[in-house]
C-alpha cells in the first residue's frame, strides 16, 4: 500500500493530495467552491457542492497519480473547522446551507449570552471566547430559522456536524457519524476537561445531544468508503481540523513549538502539551489532536481574513488576476507609502474579538498606486499575526525562537519578509507548504501502520527557505504604532443589532 490520500476541505476550495511514504506529494487536484453572501456579514456554502467537488478532486488525483483505490492505505481529512451543517439523517439532505466560520449573523445572540453572564463559564469549559465564529450559535440559528427544524431535531431526525463529519457520513453511506476532538473543541459544546459533549453547554444553546456526532480519536479507522464512485473500499482513518492538522504536519509535537498557517484566514497555534491552559489574552485553548489515549492541546489565535485578501483584490477590486500579481505589485514599491489596510471584512478575531469591526483603507493620497494598496494588503495580514504572537508571549512568557509557516499564502515572499521584520525572529518555510493535508495524511497513516510513529515522520520535515529579519526595531515600532491607530478606527464600525 504505497500511498495515503488526504482530503483538504478548505474554505475557498477543496483539494485531494496523494502522499508517498516519504511525505512527498505525488498528485494534487483542486476545485474552488462558491462563496455565498446572502446579507452583509453572512457567509455560506452549499454542502452538496462541497461533497460533490471533494469526490471529484479525489478521483482526479488518483487518475493523475495513475493509481487505483486499492493502492491507497488510508484516507485522512482536514477541514475548515467551525463551519456547520445540519442534515436529515434519513434523506441525507442538508436543511440549510453550511454556515461558514467567517459568518457573523449570530453576533446579537452572542451579545445576549454575554450580557446574561455566560462568557466566563464558556471559556472555562470549552476554552473558547463567546463569538459567532464557533459552531454552537450557527447550529442554534438553523434550528430557530428553518421552518420545522427544531421539532425535527428534538424528534431525533436531524443531525449535525462540521465539514469532516459531513464528508465521513456521506463517504460511508450514512453509516458513520463521527468527529474528532480537534473539531469538537471548536463547537463551543465540548468540555476540554472531560473530553466529552457538555450537557450544560448543550442546554445553554438549546441543541439536542442526539444531533451530535460521536467523538473518536484523530487517528483511527472510522469506516470504509462505500458511497463514492471511484473511491470505494478505501478506509477513512484520520481527521483533524485544518489548523491542528497543519500543526501536526509541521511536526510541532513538542510543547513550545508554533506554526502559522496563511490560508483564507491566518491561524497561529502553539503546542502546550497535555493540560489545557486558559488564556488571559483572549486566545483560544483548543485540542490539538488525540492519538490513542493521549490528548494534546494548543493555544490558538485566529485572523479571519488572511489569504482571502488576495481573493478580494482579484475578485472584488479586479486589481489583479492572480496571487503572483499581488506579490509582484507589492515588491515593486519599497513600502506601502503610508497606506494601512485593516482587513476586518468579517470582524476581528483574536486578541480583539470585535464582531462589529469592518475593513478599512487609510492613508490614501494622490500618490497612492495599486502597488501601495497591494503591499498594504499583505502587510495588514502580517500585522494581525504579529498581534497574535504578542498575545501568545503574554500568556506563555516564552519568546518564539522561530515561526514555522505554511498554507497557500505562505508562498508570498514580500509578506513573509515583512512578517520576519515585524517579529524580529526567523520565519521558516518548509519544503512542503501543504502541511494541512500532510498532517491529515500523517494521522491516517499512523492509524493504518503506514508510518510507525511520529519520530519516523519527523525526519520528513525539511526547510525550503528562511526569512531573516532585517528592518531596524525603531522602524518596526513606528509601523506598528500606525497599525494600532488604524485598528482603533476600524473597531466597532457596524451598528449593533
Amino acid at each position: 500500500m504505497p500511498y495515503i490520500l488526504a482530503l483538504d476541505a478548505g474554505t475557498t476550495s477543496v483539494r485531494a493530495i496523494i502522499f508517498d511514504h516519504a511525505g512527498q506529494i505525488r498528485a494534487v487536484a483542486q476545485q474552488e467552491i462558491r462563496q455565498i453572501f446572502p446579507q452583509p456579514g453572512w457567509v455560506e456554502h452549499d454542502p452538496q457542492e462541497i461533497w460533490q467537488k471533494q469526490i471529484a478532486v479525489a478521483v482526479s488525483a488518483l487518475e493523475r497519480a495513475r493509481i487505483r483505490p486499492c493502492d491507497i492505505a488510508g484516507v485522512g481529512i482536514a477541514n475548515q473547522r467551525e463551519t456547520s451543517i445540519v442534515w436529515d439523517r434519513d434523506t441525507g439532505n442538508a436543511v440549510y446551507n453550511a454556515i461558514v466560520w467567517q459568518d457573523r449573523r449570530t453576533a446579537g445572540m452572542c451579545d445576549q449570552l454575554r450580557e446574561a453572564g455566560h462568557e466566563g463559564v464558556i471559556q472555562k469549559l470549552a476554552g473558547l471566547i463567546l463569538d459567532p465564529y464557533f459552531s454552537a450559535t450557527k447550529i442554534a440559528w438553523i434550528l430557530d430559522h428553518v421552518p420545522g427544524a427544531r421539532a425535527q431535531a428534538e424528534a431525533g431526525r436531524l443531525i449535525c456536524g462540521t465539514v469532516e463529519t459531513w464528508l465521513i457520513w456521506k463517504l460511508t453511506g450514512g453509516k458513520v457519524h463521527v468527529t474528532d476532538p480537534s473539531n469538537a473543541s471548536r463547537t463551543m459544546l465540548f468540555n476540554l476537561h472531560t473530553g466529552a459533549w457538555d450537557k450544560g453547554l448543550l442546554e445553554l444553546f438549546s441543541i439536542p445531544q442526539s444531533m451530535l456526532p460521536t467523538v473518536r480519536s484523530s487517528s483511527e479507522v472510522y469506516g470504509e468508503i462505500s458511497a463514492a464512485p471511484g473511491l470505494t473500499s478505501m478506509v477513512v482513518a484520520g481527521a483533524a481540523g485544518d489548523q491542528q492538522a497543519a500543526l501536526f504536519g509541521q511536526m510541532c509535537v513538542q510543547p513550545g513549538l508554533a506554526k502559522n498557517t496563511y490560508g483564507t484566514g491566518c491561524f497561529l497555534l502553539q503546542n502546550i502539551g497535555t493540560k489545557p491552559v486558559t488564556s488571559k489574552q483572549r486566545l483560544l485553548t483548543t485540542v490539538a489532536w488525540k492519538i490513542g489515549n493521549k490528548q494534546e492541546f494548543a493555544l490558538e489565535g485566529s485572523v479571519f481574513i488572511g489569504g482571502a485578501i488576495v481573493q478580494w483584490l482579484r475578485d472584488g477590486l479586479h486589481l489583479v488576476r492572480s496571487a503572483q500579481e499581488v506579490d509582484m505589485l507589492a515588491a515593486s514599491v519599497p513600502d506601502s507609502g503610508g497606506v494601512v489596510l485593516v482587513p476586518a471584512f468579517t470582524g476581528l478575531g483574536a486578541p480583539h474579538w470585535d464582531a462589529y469591526a469592518r475593513g478599512m483603507i487609510i492613508g490614501l493620497t494622490r500618490d497612492t498606486s495599486a502597488a501601495h494598496i497591494a503591499r498594504a494588503a499583505l502587510e495588514g495580514v502580517a500585522f494581525q499575526c504579529a498581534d497574535l504572537i504578542d498575545a501568545m508571549y503574554a500568556d506563555t512568557g516564552k519568546h518564539l525562537e522561530e515561526l514555522r509557516v505554511d498554507g497557500g499564502a505562505s508562498r508570498s515572499e514580500p509578506m513573509l519578509q515583512f512578517q520576519a521584520d515585524l517579529l524580529g525572529v526567523p520565519v521558516v518555510r518548509p519544503a512542503v507548504v501543504e502541511t494541512t493535508a500532510l498532517g491529515a495524511a500523517y494521522l491516517a497513516g499512523l492509524a493504518v501502520g503506514f508510518w510507525q510513529n511520529t519520530d519516523s515522520i519527523a525526519t520528513h520535515w525539511q526547510i525550503e527557505k528562511v526569512f531573516e529579519p532585517t528592518m531596524p526595531r525603531v522602524r518596526v515600532a513606528e509601523l506598528r504604532g500606525r497599525w494600532n491607530e488604524a485598528l482603533g478606527r476600524a473597531k466597532n464600525w457596524e451598528p449593533k443589532k
